[in-house]
C-alpha cells in the first residue's frame, strides 16, 4: 500500500510536469493522481483556454488546509462554489478555480483526467516562458 507524506509527494507529478514545481506535488495510485497544491491568490483561467469550452474537464474531490478556493462554472447558471479551510469539496467538470487566498489543499483525481488538464497546463507554461524570454 502506497504511502506519503504530503510535502514528500513528488514535484510536478515526479517530472511530468516540471513548470507547475513546489506549487504542485503529486503521484498517480491506480487510477487516482493524490496531489498537493499550493497556491494563490490567482485565477487558472487563462491555463484553461485551449481546452474544449476554454474549462476544466476534470473533477476536482478534496480538502482545503488553509486559504479559499472559489469554483465558477462560466456560461451556466451554476452558483459558485466555495472551500476554505477545513472544508471538503467537490467541484464539477465545466470550471474554473480562482484561489482567493493563499491555498494548500489536498486533491485526490481522476488520474486520466488530470493528466489531459496538466498536460495542457504544462504546455501553457512552456508558451508563457518562451514568450517572457522573447520579450
Amino acid at each position: 500500500m502506497p504511502v506519503s507524506k504530503l510535502k514528500e509527494l513528488p514535484k510536478g507529478g515526479g517530472g511530468r510536469w516540471p513548470l507547475c514545481g513546489e506549487g504542485f506535488r503529486s503521484v498517480k495510485w491506480g487510477d487516482l493522481e493524490v496531489g498537493y497544491t499550493t497556491a494563490g491568490p490567482m485565477t487558472a483561467a487563462a491555463a484553461y483556454e485551449g481546452l474544449p469550452g476554454g474549462i476544466c474537464m476534470c473533477p476536482h474531490y478534496g480538502y482545503v488546509f488553509k486559504g479559499r478556493i472559489r469554483c465558477t462554472y462560466p456560461d451556466s447558471t451554476w452558483e459558485d462554489e466555495v472551500a476554505e479551510t477545513g472544508d471538503v469539496y467537490f467541484f464539477r467538470p465545466g470550471h474554473h478555480l480562482i484561489y482567493e487566498e493563499s491555498t494548500e489543499a489536498l486533491e485526490l483525481n481522476p488520474a486520466d483526467a488530470l493528466e489531459v488538464l496538466m498536460d495542457h497546463v504544462e504546455a501553457y507554461a512552456q508558451r508563457q516562458l518562451a514568450q517572457s524570454r522573447d520579450e
